[in-house]
């Protein structure tokens, strides 16, 4: 498996970006389908959020992530869904009171960010190891709350994928496998380029490939335009991928992405080029010591 790379595709993610490219999906169907698309162009994984499909804004509800995962179970195949965690820990402090973020903040109990998890039993769900600055707000993950989290997706049978978005959150997440809150051997996705996380250089690639525990399985993304330099950076680097309407809408300078599928064989491109080849899913749950699984037939075959 040397050779096999993973591609991890972000379907919409919690940004406002279907306001700037119409592709990004909305719906639970077009989420679905988006993710479907995108595996068959070589993404081994797909990482989801959901939406309202009314506001378009990024949702905690159970119903829609319910929706979303039973349409791409019942296609029958056998992609690896991985499942969002972070939405849920907004912080904007009150203006009058900065105690009091009630107005804005969407900052709710650990237990309601894992529910769907908890009910849906992906195979693999993110867990941000993470507070930090954003432009207008605070991302906020306490120990605690991080703590309870992690608890409740070991015992829903779930693999955390630990996102990390600086130097710090990898000596926390460190802390967390040595006290034995997370479970090792552990997977990382190493996030690069956010506002006021670690810069999308090689340079900050390198430093925090090289600080994460022996034995960790690890991917990167790079937001925007960074997205796939740091696709061809971490495959040199003995890592996996990240790619998807989540993290970068565009697929060339000027041109919006015209789909998830469209971003995943431009990375696909970039890794055969560089005399490397895709993992199917089965491949990715081996590398990533899931238990590998049987394609289901859909209902239409």
């Amino acid at each position: 498996m040397a050779d096999k790379i993973i591609i991890t595709c972000a379907v919409t993610g919690s940004a406002p970006t279907p306001d700037k490219n119409p592709a990004v999906p909305v719906t639970p169907d077009e989420i679905a389908d988006s993710a479907l698309a995108a595996h068959d162009a070589g993404a081994a994984i797909v990482h989801l959020h959901v939406r309202d499909p009314k506001t378009r804004r990024p949702s905690l509800d159970p119903a829609l992530y319910r929706a979303a995962v039973a349409r791409i179970r019942a296609s029958g195949s056998d992609v690896i869904v991985n499942l969002t965690t972070g939405p849920g820990a907004t912080f904007v402090p009150g203006e009058d009171d900065p105690a009091d973020g009630r107005a804005q903040s969407k900052f709710v109990r650990p237990e309601v960010r894992v529910q769907h998890v908890e009910e849906l039993r992906p195979e693999i769900c993110s867990l941000d190891i993470a507070t930090m600055n954003r432009p207008d707000r605070v991302f906020l993950n306490t120990p605690q709350h991080l703590t309870e989290m992690a608890r409740r997706i070991r015992a829903a049978g779930v693999k955390p994928e630990i996102e990390v978005f600086d130097l710090g959150h990898i000596a926390l997440a460190r802390q967390m496998l040595d006290s034995g809150i997370l479970d090792s051997p552990p997977l990382f996705q190493l996030c690069l380029g956010t506002a006021y996380g670690a810069p999308a250089t090689v340079e900050t690639l390198v430093h925090m490939r090289d600080s994460l525990p022996a034995g960790a399985t690890w991917a990167a993304f790079g937001i925007s335009r960074w997205e796939m330099p740091i696709v061809a950076a971490a495959i040199q680097l003995g890592g996996h991928v990240r790619v998807g309407l989540e993290d970068n809408i565009y697929l060339e300078r000027g041109v919006l992405a015209p789909s998830n599928a469209a971003l995943v064989e431009k990375a696909a491109r970039i890794i055969r080029l560089i005399g490397y080849d895709i993992a199917s899913s089965n491949e990715a749950r081996e590398i990533l010591g899931l238990p590998v699984k049987a394609r289901k037939a859909s209902a239409a075959e």
